[in-house]
């Protein structure tokens, strides 16, 4: 074959590698034109335009990518809340306990806070930060993952309290979760079981920074989620525990990291070992409870305040990739 040839045959392939190319956006076109008249899919962008079908379809179920959705869940965070859409700051601190909320407050003196229908609130525009009591369990952590996506915060910390299985924790140590097994039953409705729950890594990468510059030790590993209340008595689950290697177990990492994942919200957590339930007389009690508030909690809370409010000022940009 001649040269003159060769680069026929080669301009030839290229012809058609650009007409499937063409039709391709073509088709894609026709989705986003027939997305726009039905009002389904708002403030679409240049990548919207070259968006796999697939990926449209399941977007247009996701807060970012449908209207309807998003001025529902608009409606429900603030009435859930107290708060006004206007009133959150960009940076979030997520809680179970009234005392954090509590303590936020005080350290905080331009402190703004509500009681809404569920949760409770409270914003501080100095630090720009917000604070949400949500409440226990993954049901609740799900829906305010997915419900901050109306924020769209520049990040979200988790500060929860977590019993220890490995043996080396004691109360009062700092875990940094890098990952989280997902044995709740509501983090299925957002993802197929087999894709890992996993934190936003520049969020952790910034929280264990805070605690780096405060000297504090903190141990990082997966944490298994829960919603199984008393497993403490249950020894084929123990057991289970044991076998999976987990640092600790609490009830509502992976529904944050899952469904905060797929809300395009960015989420990290930093747990509190408060009790440890696989050793003799371990399991936290009313009694146990209030030394634990009374020791640890303070350093937690103020951590999360302080990384929150740093990340506002030299925090790097978070979200380094989309999908």
């Amino acid at each position: 074959m001649t040269l003159s040839v060769k680069k026929k045959v080669t301009k030839k392939k290229v012809s058609k590698a650009s007409a499937k190319k063409k039709t391709a956006k073509s088709a894609a076109h026709k989705i986003i034109e027939k997305a726009k008249k039905s009002k389904k899919i708002p403030k679409l962008t240049v990548d919207d335009y070259t968006m796999h079908p697939m990926k449209l379809k399941l977007n247009s179920g996701r807060i970012h990518g449908n209207e309807e959705k998003r001025r529902i869940a608009v409606d429900m965070l603030e009435r859930y809340t107290g708060h006004d859409l206007k009133d959150f700051q960009k940076q979030i601190i997520l809680t179970n306990f009234q005392y954090y909320s509590e303590r936020f407050n005080a350290l905080l003196d331009d402190s703004y806070s509500t009681k809404g229908s569920a949760f409770k609130a409270s914003s501080s525009k100095k630090a720009q930060v917000t604070i949400i009591e949500f409440g226990v369990g993954a049901a609740m952590a799900a829906l305010i993952g997915e419900l901050l996506a109306v924020v769209e915060p520049k990040a979200v910390l988790f500060l929860g309290l977590a019993g220890a299985v490995h043996h080396s924790l004691k109360v009062g140590d700092f875990v940094l979760p890098i990952a989280s097994i997902r044995a709740e039953g509501v983090s299925r409705h957002f993802l197929p079981s087999q894709v890992p729950a996993l934190p936003t890594f520049k969020v952790q990468k910034f929280v264990s920074q805070i605690l780096v510059e405060h000297d504090l030790e903190y141990r990082t590993g997966t944490i298994h989620s829960t919603d199984y209340r008393f497993w403490e008595f249950d020894e084929a689950f123990k057991e289970n525990l044991i076998n999976e290697r987990v640092l600790a177990v609490e009830m509502e990492t992976a529904a944050l990291f899952t469904s905060c994942f797929v809300s395009k919200v960015n989420i990290g957590a930093l747990l509190l070992i408060s009790d440890l339930p696989l050793h003799r007389g371990g399991i936290k009690t009313k009694a146990s409870a209030k030394s634990v508030f009374r020791k640890y909690t303070d350093r937690h809370i103020e951590i999360g305040i302080e990384a929150m409010a740093d990340i506002a000022d030299r925090g790097e940009k978070i979200r380094h990739y989309t999908w």
